[in-house]
């Protein structure tokens, strides 16, 4: 697949660069993605919540009355779970959502999720950029100039940049990653895909592909 390179101010430099089929132009596979965006957002819950058993909660361990001739079940502590106030039955306990996930199956999963894109017409390839400083007001001037101001932005950088990142941060529909931290779950809920001309390199890099310019 054959893009042109854009610059800044939105405008063809006249350059084009081709995107490897074996990630961009492959037959999607709908399971595998599934399971990566799953085990993307079961790593992402701190699963912290706790509930307090009959074992854990204040209160007097006195009989609250006689074993027999009340007519009522019997009751031997006012922290028993059928009572107000008492333990909760099998209450939720810290735990760990995550799961293990074979690396050849999240790889093929972003590569799924890199060919939706590229099928739909979503990615735009833009030349190597550089704030001098971060300001927010360059990025949404990017998105301008781009026409993309009303959607979701993933932009792909080679490495960390600090001044793009900072200068992205502040709004909800920017995300920046660099290749190596690109993921199945970014790449789908973005709605336009921004690769800098040097990332589409590292993102070959990644997935092992060598590509002849």
């Amino acid at each position: 697949m054959e893009l042109n390179v854009l610059n800044i101010s939105g405008k063809e430099t006249g350059k084009k660069v081709t995107l490897a089929e074996d990630i961009f132009g492959i037959e999607p596979n709908d399971h595998v993605i599934y399971l990566d965006v799953k085990q993307y957002l079961a790593n992402k819950r701190q699963g912290t919540h706790k509930a307090k058993e009959r074992g854990e909660v204040a209160g007097s361990t006195k009989k609250i009355k006689r074993q027999k001739g009340t007519g009522t079940a019997r009751a031997g502590s006012i922290k028993s779970p059928v009572f107000r106030g008492g333990g909760r039955i099998f209450g939720p306990k810290p735990r760990n959502y995550g799961f293990k996930l074979n690396k050849k199956v999240k790889q093929l999963a972003r590569k799924s999720a890199l060919s939706y894109k590229a099928a739909e017409n979503n990615i735009l390839v833009l030349e190597d950029i550089d704030f001098q400083v971060p300001k927010t007001k360059q990025v949404v001037e990017l998105k301008n100039n781009l026409k993309i101001n009303n959607k979701k932005l993933l932009l792909v950088l080679p490495n960390e940049n600090k001044n793009i990142y900072l200068s992205a941060r502040n709004l909800k529909k920017v995300k920046v990653l660099t290749a190596s931290q690109l993921n199945t779950y970014d790449v789908l809920n973005s709605e336009t895909l921004v690769l800098t001309e040097s990332s589409i390199d590292r993102i070959n890099q990644v997935f092992g592909i060598n590509q002849e310019k």
